[in-house]
């Protein structure tokens, strides 16, 4: 008895087909923006973790980006604050914009900030989000002077909030 083959005049078209759906399946990710069990970042390529990504795991030698969106059209900056990560489990290694949709006047940008795991351990770093209403005194580089709320009102009717904290908790191991 002879069975059909996608491949017309060739025995082994039914194994090569399993073969080639295989290697399709088994190379997709998750569909986040997360690892996705594959090889960890290096410094060319860093895994990607979005401003929600609060508990992060790494290990010793990975690198990851985490991932913001800022205007600085309507003064909207992000900034790496103390508490600092322990240099011993996770080191900064900087910052670096990209454009995210056009680049026209008031586009918005991403802002990524990079890291690089050292060693074992558990660390934390904070990132301060501040806005026009939020922080008064504050450019691209530097942030205020303060971070507590602004002292002058947004708006006559609503004052100042105190700008957003976000605390980040990385796994290195």
């Amino acid at each position: 008895m002879r069975t059909a083959s996608i491949f017309p005049g060739s025995r082994s078209g039914a194994a090569i087909a399993a073969a080639a759906l295989l290697a399709l399946t088994t190379g997709c990710g998750s569909g986040t923006d997360g690892p996705a069990g594959g090889s960890p970042g290096t410094a060319d390529n860093p895994t990607s973790y979005t401003a929600k990504d609060t508990d992060i795991t790494a290990e010793p030698g990975e690198r990851f980006a985490l991932t913001v969106d800022q205007n600085a059209s309507t003064r909207e900056y992000w900034y790496l604050v103390d508490p600092e990560p322990d240099s011993s489990v996770l080191v900064s290694r900087g910052r670096e914009h990209a454009s995210d949709s056009g680049d026209g006047a008031g586009a918005g940008r991403r802002l990524a900030f990079t890291f690089e795991a050292k060693g074992k351990g558990v660390t934390r770093f904070t990132l301060l989000h501040c806005t026009f209403t939020t922080c008064q005194g504050n450019t691209s580089e530097l942030p205020p002077e303060t971070t507590a709320p602004s002292g002058t009102p947004a708006t006559e009717a609503t004052p100042s909030q105190a700008p957003e904290r976000i605390t980040y908790t990385v796994t290195v191991g």
